[in-house]
């Protein structure tokens, strides 16, 4: 890869990692600085917690922008973008048409690759570590399996066809491996990880504020069920047998959180799941990124404001009509959307008002959830004017326990069954989202009805959430082979009620003829360059 094979050279870690992991203290205490090498490394205690820091080092900037953990997210059908302005990266994802030469493709496909080479430092050099518990050198390679099978995971579902990297070798001519040789890679990778990773750290920097911060068991299970469920669906299409696999990781999950080996738990309210109450120690999360303070455009808070907003923005996302007219009222949507919006002349309106003749640029819902104060470790007030920050440091979530509940009830329901259990799980998360306890699903559900009501319960808790979380909007309709209905939808483009006698429709348009390379993103131009292997495919 072009830009990796730049930037990591010979080393299997990224160059200048001039680590400072904060959020509450740094991650670890050991900094190590500029390129580190196999050579020579592994040579006490210290060098194997420098790796460590760098690996999460390497995870943390890769999440740490849109550009960066992905613009894909855009083909969802949740989420759009605007029309002009400088948002061509973004918006050729939303109108399924990405072109080789997107400048903002190189980052996504070079930032995989390098938690990849940060990953296979660990795991081929740490088991030489001197004068150390083995229990630590398994805990850290157990880790670096799990953050390759991430990568790994996301390069799959975003280009299919990949190069597979397990060396630290520069190889630029590596070939492509089948999508099911590389999810046999992802499950390897992740049964090595929940071999390893503890039930709960022992000690700081690993745990903190009574949550895990580095990778556990819970949160490795919890990945192995919805990489099942992908493998079940498109393009590998294995049916119920692996549905039935993944209902039993995530039973698993679901089990040690009863019975108290696991810590996780609901919050009670919807609203507090992205609230700064919790986030430095969300009970909910099993899997974040809590180590990002001060790092550069993390969790830009404006990120999701619309460009004519008060307080500022970029523009660079906001939400689906169809979608938001769909979503079920009651609080989670009142605090998954901006209630009212405060335009230049500081008054609160309704996101779909605008002038006659049309003034506005974009008018569209517009998210709530990755916002930030711009005062630090407050919470968010819609009302308030105020010019807003360009950096933030919410906690990225990237695996909740009700997003569990969902694919549990989802992959019972796909591999042909309806239980009490799964029922259960489902009407926990709609509950929440009802605040109050409708108990909405019944037994009396076909299989077929349970699936759904799972899949669309998880697309409302996750509806514009794309910050690196491991299963988002966009990535349950590659997986369900449903983006080829929402291209249509999108190229008719109709108008929709969104208040009584008030139509409004999408600014982005959708053009052409579906056709299933537009389920991938291209191989970066770049990149081809130098691998001919990623030519012409």
């Amino acid at each position: 890869m072009k830009t990796l094979y730049r930037q990591i050279g010979t080393a299997a870690l990224a160059a200048a990692l001039t680590l400072s992991l904060p959020s509450c203290s740094d991650f670890l205490d050991e900094h190590p600085y500029g390129q580190l090498t196999s050579e020579g490394f592994f040579s006490s205690k210290e060098d194997l917690a420098a790796s460590l820091n760098s690996l999460y080092s390497v995870v943390a900037t890769s999440m740490g922008q849109n550009n960066y953990c992905g613009t894909n997210f855009l083909a969802g059908d949740d989420i759009s973008t605007h029309p002009a302005s400088n948002k061509q990266p973004l918006r050729e994802h939303d109108q399924y048409n990405v072109t080789d030469n997107n400048s903002w493709l190189v980052s996504m496909w070079e930032q995989r690759y390098k938690v990849i080479k940060a990953a296979n430092f660990i795991i081929n050099n740490a088991g030489r570590t001197p004068d150390v518990d083995p229990e630590e050198i398994t805990r850290a390679v157990a880790q670096a399996h799990y953050w390759r099978a991430f990568s790994y995971f996301y390069l799959v579902t975003t280009w299919g066809e990949v190069p597979i990297m397990l060396e630290e070798e520069i190889n630029y001519a590596a070939p492509l491996h089948p999508v099911e040789e590389v999810y046999e890679l992802i499950v390897s990778d992740l049964k090595k990880a929940e071999e390893g990773c503890p039930v709960m750290y022992d000690q700081e920097p690993y745990a903190r504020n009574g949550v895990n911060i580095a990778v556990s068991q819970g949160a490795v299970k919890a990945t192995m069920a919805y990489v099942y469920m992908c493998m079940a669906g498109w393009p590998l299409n294995k049916g119920a047998e692996y549905y039935r696999l993944a209902a039993e990781k995530a039973e698993e999950v679901i089990d040690g959180a009863e019975n108290g080996t696991y810590y996780y738990r609901l919050l009670d309210e919807f609203s507090q799941i992205h609230s700064w109450a919790y986030n430095s120690n969300n009970p909910e999360l099993l899997l974040g990124v809590y180590y990002n303070r001060d790092r550069t455009a993390q969790m830009t808070p404006l990120t999701d404001f619309l460009l004519d907003m008060k307080q500022g923005g970029w523009g660079d996302t906001n939400g689906e009509i169809k979608f938001w007219k769909e979503f079920p009222e009651g609080p989670r949507k009142d605090a998954t959307y901006f209630p009212k919006i405060m335009l230049a002349d500081g008054e609160l309106r309704d996101w779909w008002y605008d002038t006659d003749p049309p003034s506005r640029e974009v008018v569209a819902p517009v998210f709530m959830k990755s916002v930030e104060a711009s005062e630090r470790g407050t919470e968010f007030d819609y009302t308030d004017p105020t010019p807003l920050a360009q950096y933030g440091e919410k906690t990225i979530q990237v695996i909740r326990l009700a997003q569990v509940y969902c694919w549990y009830a989802e992959s019972v329901g796909r591999s042909g069954q309806v239980t009490a259990k799964a029922v259960e799980m489902l009407n926990r998360v709609r509950n929440r989202a009802d605040g109050q306890p409708t108990n909405l699903y019944t037994t009396s559900m076909t299989p077929d009805e349970l699936a759904e009501a799972a899949y669309n319960e998880h697309g409302w808790e996750m509806a514009g959430y794309y910050w690196a979380a491991l299963a988002g909007r966009a990535r349950d309709m590659f997986r369900m082979y449903r983006f080829k209905d929402h291209f249509e939808f999108r190229k008719e483009n109709p108008l929709i009620e969104v208040a009584p006698g008030v139509f409004r429709k999408e600014a982005v348009p959708v053009t052409g003829t579906w056709d299933d390379s537009r389920m991938y993103s291209p191989y970066p131009y770049e990149d081809a360059i130098l691998n001919p292997n990623l030519k012409g495919s």
